[in-house]
């Protein structure tokens, strides 16, 4: 059967997809990283030459400050390379340009650990650290590639292989020959029939297609966790928490604040975040090396070391987290104590739900939402009251209703899971940069106490609070609808009612507000920007129209454009979640105090000492920002994106947002224009290769047909319902954990008036605020910790042994709701913000019930009128064999 080839080739398209993921977050925290220094910038100008929203370390250490720059630019080209090369360069059963998207991966990862190295290198003790993790992780980097080159086929090694299309050879020839591949097919069992009709886990065990399927979504688990803790690592060991020394004092100027004031506690953290990242970028290459794992057969030694090192990273970031979110040892030994209660929680839970299925009076063997309340709902059940059910359910068995369910289930079960996914993705990138922007507001905040501020106040809600109130709202209404999105997801209902499309729709509309708002000081600045996303929607709509008429899709192609627009919709998170923060503090930071040279506390100082650089890099970035958001608004309607696709008119706007991305890199990265010379001659040779092999690979395209897979009839529903718990709670650790070393309010500069400096300002002048803050996202971070340890856990088990999800379930509401409850208490300083904030919360949950309710009226209303003869009888006719009489 062809079930092997064909599983090996949608495999490889979901690696590509995954490494593209991981070339956005790289690309992500490489763009933060060049336009934020480590060492921070100049405050201002001083005698000695240096001006302020210059480059400490550039003054201090500029050996150090050029390796870093270099590398950190060279993994932000490799990221963006990559992700050119997966979308343009990509086919369905076409794995010739896979070596070289390992090439490019290999170097990408290279320069990141070559840029942490050199950017995190403040002593003795962190330089003999990161070098020796770097070592490590250069000599496991050199035997991958080594190893990988020797192992694959001499086809690989070509742009282009002679011989017959796939689908010619193997329309009709012996099992097993589903086209070339790369690798040899893995040995199917020898009961594996493809017609075995043995229900879910029967079809798992038996199937060649879900042994092919099933390993590759445990290597997605297990990529997109390595993903999460190397980008998040990166980015806390360039910019530890406490910040840096803007002035000579107790410490060295550019050198972190934390390992002065309390150095034992800086070298915690250092060893703890360096380990996380050395083991997190090992684990992708191990994870990308799938020729060597067997995840789900028989434990081997490659298996266990690619656990091992999630796991080791893991372990990382919490003790990163408990040395560097606080200073003092009750609340690193509160962090730590809060592991183990969630821990033991999750375990009662788990305790109770094995209990209940060792009872005998139980029958079913089916996993189900289950927890503390299962024994209510299951009494409820079993009431006589609700034996009124069992009526309306027998009516829902007739011909009629099967015939309702068999053409509607059918035809919309691939559409429903792949818009599951779309949001799922969606409303993960909007809660991340909405949380992060609430709680890093635009303009910085005050460093001291004066005329109607507090320190740690907004800058911008003093100086101009109309524009501060319309940016906070905005946002946290993105923040608090993406919240609510993630949680509902998990109801078929609402995602099958577009009810969650159109929350999500509304999202986007938040942010672009809160950009708007955010990203200047003007009302004819923030016209202009909103004017960019409706130029390119108006772009989009024109080019649609005229280019696209007299043309109608086939399912084929249907199918291409879907895949066309999951990678589309990958650049355009990227794009988005490069350029929303970006905006909101740009490079060189905000001037903290009004001065006799005209300079206004919380204005950009790039504005000020470079007035046509930072211009460029603002309307690059807007441009960029836009032009993401409005193509996800019309990825998300298949009437626009599919003629969009065609005519290549998404093509062109993601091109040019990507060309905004490394414009505005490159205008806010460096103040010296040869250096920035230096990046556009690097991008400029990246599209140079790009265009060359694109037009390689179009002269010996021909007539080449592929394959289009659909996606199985049957889901493993468990996996899938894994794979949603993993991403939240990488979502949910993400931001805690960057949050938690960087909290809201920012961090004492100076030793006076009874506080010390690195110390958060908000512990001193609301310590109730703050305690808030930092147990609500302190029980988020560790809850999400648990929680991907435990599905982890879940992973390696044998399917007898599986650990039920519910407890799983339960958890990462609490997670959601604990880091409502941080961004309500950290985003702001008044208790009446925060009340709203919370109000948010029923206010969309509301929205989103009635536009169901509307959406159930109708269809009910529809569905009352039986079809026509013609159709109902041509139904029976093509299931007669599904649905018996």
């Amino acid at each position: 059967m062809a079930g092997s080839g064909e599983g090996l080739t949608k495999y490889h398209h979901q690696l590509k997809k995954y490494l593209l993921l991981a070339a956005t977050l790289v690309a992500t925290v490489t763009y933060v990283a060049g336009l934020n220094l480590p060492g921070g910038s100049w405050l201002e100008d001083s005698p000695g030459g240096q001006l302020a929203s210059d480059s400490i370390l550039r003054e201090t250490n500029f050996r150090r400050y050029i390796v870093f720059y270099y590398f950190n630019a060279i993994s932000f080209a490799a990221s963006i390379l990559l992700s050119l090369l997966v979308l343009f360069l990509q086919k369905d059963g076409s794995n010739n340009f896979l070596l070289l998207i390992m090439t490019v991966m290999v170097v990408d990862l290279l320069g990141l650990m070559g840029a942490y190295a050199a950017g995190s290198s403040h002593d003795t003790f962190n330089t003999v650290c990161a070098s020796v993790m770097a070592a490590v992780v250069s000599l496991y980097a050199a035997v991958f590639y080594v190893s990988a080159v020797a192992r694959h086929p001499p086809e690989l090694r070509h742009f282009c292989t002679p011989g017959p299309p796939a689908e010619e050879e193997g329309e009709e020839s012996a099992p097993g020959a589903g086209g070339p591949s790369i690798l040899p097919p893995p040995p199917l069992p020898a009961t594996a029939t493809a017609t075995t009709p043995a229900g879910l886990h029967g079809t798992d065990q038996a199937s060649g297609e879900g042994d092919d399927k099933k390993p590759g979504k445990k290597h997605e688990i297990l990529l997109v966790l390595a993903i999460f803790a190397a980008t998040v690592t990166y980015v806390a060991g360039l910019n530890p928490p406490g910040g840096f020394w803007r002035q000579e004092g107790r410490g060295a100027v550019g050198h972190p604040v934390l390992q002065g004031s309390h150095p034992n506690r800086y070298k915690a953290f250092f060893f703890c975040n360096t380990t996380a990242f050395a083991t997190s970028l090992l684990a992708i290459m191990l994870a990308v090396d799938y020729e060597k794992l067997d995840l789900d057969g028989s434990i081997n030694r490659s298996a266990v070391a690619l656990y091992g090192l999630i796991i080791t990273a893991l372990l990382g970031l919490g003790g990163a987290y408990a040395a560097g979110s606080c200073r003092d040892k009750r609340h690193s030994a509160y962090v730590l104590l809060l592991l183990l209660l969630v821990a033991a929680w999750i375990s009662l839970q788990q305790a109770l739900v094995l209990l209940r299925r060792r009872n005998p009076c139980i029958g079913s063997t089916q996993e189900e939402p289950q927890g503390c309340c299962t024994s209510l709902i299951k009494s409820f059940k079993d009431s006589k009251f609700v034996r009124l059910k069992s009526l309306i359910k027998s009516y829902k068995d007739s011909k009629f209703d099967r015939y309702i369910h068999k053409v509607t289930t059918d035809v919309m079960s691939a559409d429903l899971k792949r818009t599951k996914e779309y949001i799922q993705l969606l409303a993960t990138l909007a809660a991340t940069i909405a949380y992060q922007a609430g709680l890093d507001p635009p303009g910085g905040v005050w460093a001291s106490n004066g005329e109607g501020h507090n320190v740690g106040d907004p800058i911008l809600l003093t100086t101009h609070p109309g524009r501060f109130k319309v940016f906070f709202y905005f946002n946290s209404a993105a923040f608090v609808a993406s919240i609510v999105i993630v949680i509902m997801l998990q109801s078929e209902r609402l995602v099958r009612g577009h009810a969650l499309e159109v929350a999500m729709i509304l999202d986007f509309f938040g942010l672009i507000g809160a950009y708007a708002a955010g990203s200047c000081r003007d009302t004819n600045t923030s016209i202009y920007t909103v004017a960019l996303a409706g130029g390119v929607l108006i772009y989009v709509v024109i080019h649609i129209v005229f280019l696209t008429l007299d043309q109608s899709d086939h399912d084929e192609m249907k199918e291409k454009y879907e895949k066309h627009r999951e990678l589309l919709l990958l650049l355009a998170i990227l794009a988005a979640t490069l350029t929303y923060q970006a905006g909101l503090t740009p490079p060189g930071g905000f001037w903290e105090d009004d001065d006799k040279f005209g300079h206004r506390v919380g204005f950009p100082v790039l504005l000020d000492k470079y007035h046509r650089r930072y211009k460029a890099f603002y309307y690059c970035n807007a441009a960029s920002f836009m032009s993401s958001v409005a193509l996800i608004i019309l990825l998300l309607n298949p009437n626009l994106y599919r003629p969009g696709i065609r005519c290549y008119a998404l093509v062109v706007c993601m091109v040019a947002g990507m060309i905004g991305v490394l414009g505005a890199y490159a205008a806010g990265s460096s103040l010296h224009l040869r250096t920035s010379i230096v990046f556009l001659v690097l991008v400029a040779v990246g599209f140079a290769i790009v265009i060359c092999l694109a037009i390689i690979r179009h002269r010996h395209q021909g007539n080449k047909n592929h394959d289009n897979e659909s996606p199985p009839e049957q889901e493993e529903d468990m996996i899938q319902m894994q794979m949603y718990l993993m991403l939240v709670g990488i979502l949910a650790a993400s931001v805690t954990y960057q949050t938690g070393l960087k909290p809201p309010g920012g961090m004492w500069r100076d030793d006076s008036n009874g506080h010390s400096a690195g110390n958060p300002v908000l512990y001193d002048i609301n310590k109730r605020r703050y305690n808030v803050f930092f147990y609500s996202n302190s029980t988020s971070f560790v809850a999400s910790i648990v929680v991907i340890a435990l599905l982890l856990l879940r992973m390696m088990l044998p399917d007898m042994c599986k650990l039920p999800l519910g407890p799983m379930r339960a958890a990462m509401l609490l997670d959601m709701l604990a880091l409502l409850v941080a961004y309500a208490a950290g985003s702001n300083r008044e208790s009446h913000r925060s009340w709203k904030v919370i109000m948010l919360l029923p206010i969309v949950v509301v929205f989103v019930f009635s536009f169901v309710f509307v959406y159930k009226n109708n269809t009910t209303t529809r569905e009352g009128f039986p079809p026509p003869d013609g159709q109902t009888s041509s139904a029976h006719t093509s299931t007669a064999g599904a649905a018996p009489a």
